[in-house]
């Protein structure tokens, strides 16, 4: 099965949530029977769940930022495969409050139908139920794409200040609507030098000629629409930054929060490379850079490949973004 280390193909992502409630059994705690992770200590003062999740192989999406500050619980489905609408009703169920859960749901067609057939049935059970979408790709925006742009490293950024605003007390329709202010001032695009091996696959997804690389791929290892020469990072950068801030528009020095994360097999050097060289393109559209992250947050199993998502914020998205946080991925 390729090159990964497991037991078989089919048994790796179960097999990998039991190891992952061992390592972090502190923070969090698994339901195997329903197939879902839930925080062991969340704050006494939410009076909504929050609960998200989508198809493994993005770690440590969603599963790694479970825990006081942000998600109550998590959902995996099967790697790049939604999870079934019974796991999100019975995780909804478990971390539901006095005002109900709120779901943050990336856009794709199967995790849709999946929380929305789950909200229905939390609806029958008097359970109040809303939903944040977050479409931030900017490679899929077009009018060509029914279902319009992707959800991909603006989920990370929605689920800690969702998750920071509900430790405070908000409601649900308030939690929402933060939700949906906040992912509407996001973009992303992502860039990739060699496609993903799946478990259990022969190869690579797809092959990137040598000296040119994809613009606009997707965090499923979905095929950019367009190959470009390989340029120095600089140039590439540029061309990633100057195309989110064109989208965004955002206004002679406002604040943005900017999170750069690998796909799974780019190095920490480079990905602190490619925030010191959108750090000027930001300075030029006369943009603050307020808070940054970078690491491997948003992933696609194996793919060589980076994101940059911009979040253009106000100053209670920062307040909240600094808040405490204690999950397996990030504490402070």
């Amino acid at each position: 099965m390729a090159s990964y280390f497991a037991r078989s193909s089919e048994s790796l992502v179960s097999d990998a949530l039991e190891g992952f409630a061992l390592a972090h059994g502190d923070v969090v705690e698994h339901h195997a029977a329903h197939g879902f992770l839930r925080a062991r200590h969340p704050v006494p003062a939410r009076r909504v769940g929050v609960l998200s999740g989508g198809g493994s192989g993005h770690e440590p999406l969603h599963n790694g930022f479970v825990g006081a500050g942000m998600l109550d619980a998590a959902v995996p489905g099967r790697v790049f495969a939604s999870p079934h609408n019974r796991q999100v009703f019975e995780a909804s169920r478990a971390v539901a409050r006095t005002d109900g859960v709120l779901h943050i749901v990336k856009n794709y067609t199967g995790d849709k139908i999946n929380f929305g057939i789950a909200a229905e049935r939390l609806a029958h059970e008097g359970v109040p139920c809303a939903r944040v979408l977050v479409d931030d790709d900017l490679a899929s925006e077009s009018a060509e794409i029914a279902v319009g742009r992707r959800g991909t490293g603006a989920t990370v950024l929605v689920e800690k200040i969702v998750g920071a605003a509900a430790d405070t007390g908000l409601g649900l329709t308030e939690l929402a609507e933060l939700g949906t202010a906040v992912a509407a001032r996001c973009r992303s695009v992502a860039v990739a030098s060699a496609a993903q091996t799946a478990p259990g696959g022969e190869g690579p997804a797809f092959t990137i000629p040598a000296g040119s690389f994809e613009y606009g791929v997707g965090i499923h290892g979905e095929r950019a629409a367009r190959s470009l020469d390989r340029e120095p990072l600089d140039v590439l950068v540029r061309r990633m930054g100057d195309a989110l801030l064109e989208s965004l528009a955002p206004p002679p020095g406002a604040p943005v929060i900017v999170l750069v994360s690998g796909l799974g097999a780019t190095t920490r050097l480079e990905l602190y490379a490619a925030l010191r060289e959108l750090a000027p393109v930001l300075a030029a559209r006369g943009v603050e850079l307020r808070r940054s992250l970078v690491g491997d947050y948003v992933t696609a199993l194996d793919m060589r490949g980076f994101s940059l998502t911009l979040l253009v914020a106000d100053e209670e998205d920062v307040k909240l973004f600094d808040a405490p946080v204690h999950t397996p991925a990030w504490r402070w």
